[in-house]
């Protein structure tokens, strides 16, 4: 099967679904359109199979949901010859989803609880399109057996699992009965619903510290607390359901225990109607941050040959013991030791399927449509093979170092492509350039995966996709990935679901450069000056001049250069010569830098692209991406971290020492949004004293709920929104008295 999203480019019909200026559609449809055109068409799953004798299907399916699933679906249904029908909001009306369809079809308002999440409005667009399926992707309606009730009254296929055992096995609270009745491991807790706060605590209190408050519908990392204390599951218990709500309109919680440092490994099942059952071999998601994955592997360093059977095994008994049939996961958290317990199981799609098509070859998407179509799976289930590594980066749009989610409009966006010729990077996303991520949706830009012939190999293509994703308009936590994937932590295989909060005990600060990284940083700023230099003395002669022998002589031939990197104190000395061209026709320069052997270079810099990659003596590769132009000098992203880097010559170097540094102001009487998104709830009033740590206001954005402390005791002087006002990152919420008038009041009011 081809990935490509050229095999997806849908007949030009000229049907628009909305009212845009000719101009803004002929825009978008050429952008979205050359985007699908650019991927490779021959471009394969590594060692996919042939299904081709399965025979047809459905006519036509509808997608219930956005983005880059409904993207991913859209690309296997046009290789099967299945028309399509997207749905959308107000606010996807020009998505990439909605552009690659046959037929698309406005469902209501951005609100999701009144467009994807709307039964009657999408039951009436599948009637009105003639879909004879659905498929709902992962999230929305995957897992709501209401829906695939609605469905079938209406005599329409649900391309997933039947409403019995979904409702069986989505429910966390049923899932857990029912996986020990099939005699599969399972975690201590609570088999049943959490009634109030207090219930909580005293199921906490018998189980034993720590314990794991989740939402019974949930998934995703929504809905999920982890709590130490008492104070924790009050707490907890509070956002927990606020978040599930939100996200899946069911606030009941179950309660479990923890199990400290674990692994959480899961394993792909794809069962037919006819009583076959197949387990792919596991991922792991142990890379987490909120409980929410942020990098995926498949296989796990973790699992053998007989963990894997037996986890597999397993597994299958559950799947088989509530006829399960579809695609579906079951998630289990093992420890050290390789003891297994059961989690959960998704009875759906789940995001990070891709890895496990890589080292597979099954497109997960076919055989959905397949076994709902009533055919059997053909591979048994020694057929399954395991083939080289695979890994996953979820690219987000969020700031990493806040873990908080950001929103905007894409003015830059290039995706990376696989280079080696062996399709060894995938790119599942649902934007283009100038698309925008709305503060209704999940933040995620991009599933990036790579694969490889070994695990090493896998992470080094990773590592190159990586420094080559170009994302400009949006903060994104590019630097958080570049970073995990490059740890030795994560190198050697040997980490948990706790790594990031032991790695980065107090926050992820970025890329903090080694003296070998600086130096190798320094020497590439260096080079691109020089390149910069003599780009714009050719512009500022005219390009045929540059090619006059007679003016050759006037053109830069070297820079004595002091660079200063953001972070880093001292300058460091470069010192750049053009010594002639390279074997590829560019220019070629000798770099000195102290740290670095000299070495000559003739990367190409071409003007249509940010990206610079020089390789060093000692086979180090670096990728620069240029950003910005600064007044004495630009900005760089370096190893996914931004970088200030400013460019001397000898003289504003010795004047440098001179210039005053500009203090930034105070914020320590403010509360501040650290995000857009929308108040919840604020738990002060003009006149409070409180203390420092205390809890002032809560705000959600894309579903996630967020506590906001006051950074210092004070006293409250105004509060400026109100629950249910929607507010921009930044946006001034309350206001402290100042330090002095502080004491004052506190005084009087004692």
């Amino acid at each position: 099967m081809s990935l490509s999203l050229a095999a997806a480019i849908p007949r030009t019909t000229g049907r628009w679904v909305c009212s845009l200026t000719a101009t803004r559609q002929r825009l978008f449809h050429s952008s979205a359109l050359s985007r699908a055109a650019a991927a490779s068409p021959s471009q394969q799953l590594q060692g996919q199979q042939d299904y081709s004798q399965y025979g047809k299907t459905f006519d036509k399916i509808l997608i219930a949901n956005r983005g880059e699933i409904a993207c991913r679906v859209i690309r296997t249904a046009k290789k099967m010859g299945i028309k399509t029908v997207a749905i959308h909001s107000d606010a996807d009306v020009h998505s990439l989803h909605v552009q690659l369809a046959d037929e698309a079809v406005n469902v209501g308002p951005a609100p999701t609880s009144q467009s994807y999440l709307n039964i009657p409005n999408i039951i009436k667009a599948i009637k009105d399109t003639g879909a004879q399926a659905v498929h709902p992707g992962y999230g929305f309606l995957s897992e709501n057996a209401t829906f695939v009730k609605a469905l079938d009254e209406v005599g329409v296929t649900f391309i997933g699992p039947s409403q019995e055992a979904m409702a069986a096995m989505g429910d966390k609270i049923q899932s857990k009965i029912i996986a020990k009745d099939s005699k599969v491991n399972i975690i201590p807790g609570f088999n049943g619903v959490v009634r109030d706060v207090d219930h909580a605590l005293q199921i906490s209190r018998d189980i034993g510290y720590p314990v794991m408050l989740k939402a019974s519908a949930g998934g995703g990392g929504k809905g999920m607390r982890i709590a130490w204390t008492d104070d924790e599951v009050r707490e907890g218990y509070k956002i927990a359901k606020t978040e599930s709500m939100a996200s899946f309109g069911d606030d009941r919680l179950l309660v479990e225990k923890f199990i400290d440092n674990p692994r959480h490994i899961e394993i792909q099942i794809i069962a037919d109607k006819h009583g076959n059952t197949l387990y792919l071999p596991e991922r792991e998601c142990s890379i987490q941050r909120r409980n929410q994955k942020v990098i995926e592997e498949a296989p796990s360093t973790h699992i053998d040959e007989k963990t894997r059977k037996a986890m597999g095994e397993q597994a299958v008994m559950l799947s088989k013991h509530v006829k399960y049939s579809s695609a579906g996961t079951v998630e289990f958290l093992v420890d050290s030791a390789r003891n297994f317990y059961f989690l959960e199981m998704n009875t759906r799609l789940q995001v990070e399927h891709p890895i496990t098509e890589y080292i597979t070859g099954m497109d997960l998407v076919e055989q959905m449509i397949r076994v709902a179509a009533n055919q059997k799976l053909i591979p048994k289930q020694e057929d399954i093979k395991i083939n080289g590594w695979a890994i996953e980066s979820r690219v987000y749009a969020e700031d990493p170092e806040k873990y908080l989610p950001s929103i905007g409009r894409l003015s830059k966006y290039i995706e990376p492509k696989s280079t080696k010729g062996k399709d060894e990077v995938r790119c599942d996303s649902g934007i283009v350039e100038g698309s925008e991520i709305s503060i209704y949706y999940d933040p995620m830009i991009c599933k990036l995966c790579t694969h490889g012939d070994t695990r090493e190999e896998a992470i080094d293509n990773m590592k190159r996709a990586l420094d080559s994703y170009v994302i400009k308009g949006v903060t994104h936590n590019i630097p958080l990935l570049r970073e995990v994937i490059s740890h030795d932590r994560f190198g050697s295989g040997k980490y948990s679901t706790k790594f990031l909060a032991e790695e980065y005990p107090t926050g992820f600060k970025g890329h903090a450069p080694n003296p070998a990284s600086l130096a190798q940083l320094a020497s590439m700023a260096g080079l691109m000056h020089a390149k910069r230099e003599l780009r714009n003395w050719a512009w500022g002669r005219g390009r045929e001049a540059l090619l006059k022998e007679d003016l050759q002589g006037k053109a830069p031939q070297s820079w004595e250069l002091f660079i200063g990197v953001q972070g880093v104190d001292d300058k460091i000395p470069v010192k750049v010569e053009k010594i002639g061209k390279g074997a590829n026709g560019e220019d070629e320069f000798e770099i000195h830098t102290p740290g670095v052997t000299p070495f000559k270079s003739s990367a190409h810099w071409p003007l249509e692209s940010p990206l610079i990659t020089n390789t060093f003596d000692n086979g180090d590769e670096v990728t620069l991406q240029y950003l910005d132009t600064l007044p004495l000098g630009f900005r760089v992203q370096h190893m996914g971290t931004k970088f200030d880097i400013t460019v001397n010559n000898p003289a504003q170097h010795a004047l440098s020492k001179y210039m005053p540094i500009k203090e930034k102001a105070s914020t320590t009487n403010m509360i501040l949004s650290p995000m857009p998104g929308s108040v919840v709830s604020v738990d002060v009033k003009v006149g409070d004293v409180v203390a420092e740590g205390t809890a002032v206001a809560t705000i959600e954005a894309m579903k996630m709920a967020n506590v906001l402390r006051s950074v210092r005791a004070g006293v409250v002087k105004s509060v400026k929104v109100q629950a249910g006002d929607s507010v921009a990152g930044d946006e001034l919420l309350i206001e402290f008295e100042d330090e002095s008038k502080d004491v004052a009041k506190g005084e009087e009011k004692k």
